[in-house]
Order: C-alpha cells, then sequence, then structure tokens
C-alpha cells in the first residue's frame, strides 16, 4: 500500500511539475487562486504585468493587485463560489501600469475541482486591453485538423497512446506529426511543442480543456 501511494505521489508531482513548465510558456498571465483570490501560482506573464518574479505574487490576493469595474464583484463572485455555482465568470479590472498610466483588462475565472479538495481552485486568465494585436499569422503557423487536435490533446497531458486512442492513430502516427510540426516550428520536446502553438495562436488561450483556435485550422 505504501509502494503504491508513493508512485501516485511521484505521478501527481510529474504532473505538476509539467502543468508549471507549461504554464511559464504561455504569454498570457495566468494565475492559480483560492477561492478567495489569494495566489498560488503565476506564470510570468502575470509577474510581468507588476515588474516581478512569479515567486513574489505567491500569496498575493488578486484583489489587492486589482481594481474591479463594479464594487462588489469579488464579493458576489466569492458568495456564488461557496453557493457551489461552478459557471465561468469575467470581471473587468484595472491596475496601475509600469509606466504610471492606467491599464485595464478582463478576467476569465474558471473554478476548478479537484477529487481531493471540495472547495474549487480558481484558474484566472487575464487578458489586456490595450495590448497591441499581434503579427499576423505565417503560413508555417497553419495546421491541419488532426495536428490542431493532437497539439490539443498533448496540451491537456495526454500520452501518445492516449492520443492515438482518441483520433485513431498509431502511436507511429501520432510521433510522426508531432515530429512534423517540431521540425517545422524547430524546437524540441513536446513541452515547447505546444507552448508554441499557444504562441502562434493555433491553440485557443484561456480554454480548458484546450482546444484549437479558429482560423488557422486547414482541411
Amino acid at each position: 500500500m505504501a509502494d503504491w501511494q508513493a508512485v501516485q505521489e511521484e505521478e501527481l508531482g510529474a504532473w505538476r511539475n509539467h502543468f508549471l513548465n507549461l504554464l511559464d510558456r504561455i504569454p498570457l498571465p495566468i494565475a492559480v487562486c483560492t477561492i478567495d483570490g489569494e495566489m498560488h501560482v503565476a506564470n510570468p506573464a502575470m509577474a510581468a504585468e507588476w515588474g516581478t518574479t512569479p515567486g513574489r505574487l505567491r500569496g498575493r490576493a488578486l484583489r489587492d493587485l486589482f481594481t474591479p469595474r463594479t464594487e462588489g464583484q469579488i464579493e458576489r463572485l466569492v458568495a456564488a463560489l461557496r453557493a457551489g455555482r461552478t459557471s465561468r465568470y469575467r470581471i473587468e479590472v484595472s491596475w496601475p501600469g509600469k509606466d504610471g498610466g492606467v491599464r485595464t483588462g478582463e478576467f476569465t475565472i474558471d473554478p476548478i475541482r479537484t477529487v481531493s479538495e471540495p472547495v474549487p481552485v480558481l484558474l484566472a486568465l487575464l487578458y489586456v486591453h490595450d495590448e497591441r494585436p499581434g503579427p499576423t499569422p505565417s503560413p508555417g503557423s497553419t495546421v491541419n485538423a488532426t495536428q490542431a487536435r493532437i497539439l490539443a490533446l498533448a496540451a491537456s497531458g495526454a500520452t501518445t497512446a492516449t492520443i492515438g486512442k482518441a483520433l485513431g492513430l498509431t502511436v507511429d502516427g501520432v510521433n510522426y506529426h508531432l515530429a512534423r510540426l517540431a521540425r517545422r516550428w524547430r524546437v524540441q520536446g513536446r513541452t515547447a511543442l505546444v507552448a508554441k502553438a499557444y504562441a502562434l495562436g493555433v491553440l485557443a488561450p484561456g480554454r480548458w480543456p484546450p482546444e484549437p483556435a479558429e482560423g488557422l485550422v486547414a482541411p
């Protein structure tokens, strides 16, 4: 029994590291918080909004850093979560910019329940309003429908065998597509490949489970 628990803990640790590595590479500001908005984890993009490091944001409360456009939004959100409602919530916020101005954006907050914890944690994604639009996608960023689904499943943490079973492909077939994309995008490793897919807009930001974005998938 002790050996089985040790294996489970090791597997959970590996998944946590995989998630954190992926989070670090996503350019969208993201934080994982308690139901009251205290940050457990913040990625580098979130820390960059405050000119600091992710570790220095750990333990800080979202409400202390961001001002909601409408008073009482946070309290209503917390009350809804405590009542067991787990819909997606959007909150318009503002915060001081590093240049002395005011920045504005929108939080998309998704409650995530786990088997071991009855109270959900919050996945908070920040969309900044005044960000300049990204560059026009190059032809090299376009993928076919099969490749897009492979990338989405890989982003969710699915194994090669699981991806193949879900899409009706062999393990070699899945590896073929992953290797082809890795060569085209000049990256190494599945984590970097998924991060590149988000950076190019092939995978839709702010979606869980991950799913392909619209517009970059060829027939």
